[in-house]
């Protein structure tokens, strides 16, 4: 017996995608309100023009990300394909632009007070890294949508730490790491998890990017402690001292 699909049904499964992009908007957007959404109510220092064009970039990817899933909800599936076009050439900008700031904040010291510098780079760049990581496998995934949607929620949340890093949750007692890199875990697995009650098995897309998205942390880490990586950073970075 076939079975039939309502409505209802397809849009459900899509609806899962729109609100956990919301709930990742919402962290984003408290992360950087005083320091960029609502920095004129709290009179921060002015931002560099590079800072500019990264927290545009940035923002644009999480209002294309909600476009494109309310498409697809409305059954507009030849606009999503044109508008991935796009997707794919912002989020190379997104690699690009975020790489430039991670080199000028830390030639700057714009770094947490006490923070090891050459571990806050790694760490910037191993989270880009993952983040084109998933969106390159999003695309080569592109015309099996069960994989494509699940890479490209996964990139989006990877987005996550930098986000955390800014709001003040020292009450939490964790350490910065383990609160920045764990809220974007729960985030992470809370959507996993949900995924395969509804579906009643792990998707093998969830699986392996989520192990992706979790594992690089502790892999970087250690790496950024190595004297290999601090001889590399500092040839990197320039002149500028990175051992504190």
């Amino acid at each position: 017996m076939a079975l039939s699909m309502t409505p209802g049904d397809r849009i459900v499964p899509q609806r899962f995608y729109f609100y956990a992009l919301v709930c990742a908007a919402l962290a984003v957007f408290a992360g950087f309100s005083k320091s960029y959404f609502l920095k004129g109510l709290f009179g921060t220092p002015a931002l560099y023009p590079l800072l500019h064009l990264h927290g545009l970039v940035m923002s644009s990817w999480f209002v294309l990300f909600g476009g494109q899933t309310l498409l697809i909800q409305r059954h507009r599936s030849d606009v999503h394909r044109r508008l991935g076009v796009v997707g794919v050439l912002l989020a190379a900008t997104m690699v690009a632009v975020g790489s430039a700031v991670v080199i000028v904040n830390a030639r700057e010291g714009r770094v947490p007070p006490g923070a090891p510098i050459p571990v806050i780079v790694i760490l910037s760049f191993s989270n880009l890294a993952v983040f084109g990581a998933l969106v390159g496998a999003a695309i080569c995934f592109r015309r099996r949508s069960e994989f494509h949607k699940r890479f490209m929620l996964l990139a989006t949340l990877s987005l996550l730490p930098a986000a955390f890093q800014r709001m003040p949750l020292d009450f939490l007692g964790l350490g910065v790491l383990p609160t920045v890199f764990g809220l974007t875990d729960v985030f992470i697995l809370v959507c996993l998890a949900y995924d395969t009650w509804r579906h009643r098995r792990l998707h093998p897309a969830f699986a392996a990017g989520a192990i992706l998205a979790i594992a690089w942390v502790p892999l970087a880490i250690v790496l950024g402690g190595s004297s290999a990586w601090d001889h590399f950073a500092t040839w990197l970075i320039g002149s500028v001292k990175l051992t504190t």
